[in-house]
């Protein structure tokens, strides 16, 4: 199974917390501020993302989406 994320760049103040638990590296803080001012979390794109959610699940300010796609529905 893999996932992809969603983060709402103005919702995430970068606090980094996200970054710290991703398991397999996958998001960074960005160099773009959102209109707040906040650096809010990035993610890479790509396909290594497991679709754990622990991101989602640390995240203060429930700024992280995440969308789970399983090969095996792909296959039906």
């Amino acid at each position: 199974m893999t996932g992809k994320i969603i983060i709402d760049i103005e919702k995430c103040k970068g606090c980094g917390l996200c970054v710290m638990v991703c398991p397999k590296g996958q998001i960074v803080i960005s160099e773009k501020s959102n209109k707040k001012g906040y650096f809010p979390a990035k993610f890479k794109g790509s396909d290594n993302c497991s679709g754990c959610a622990m991101c989602a699940i640390i995240c203060p300010e429930a700024a992280i989406r995440v969308c789970k796609n399983s090969e095996n529905k792909a296959k039906k």
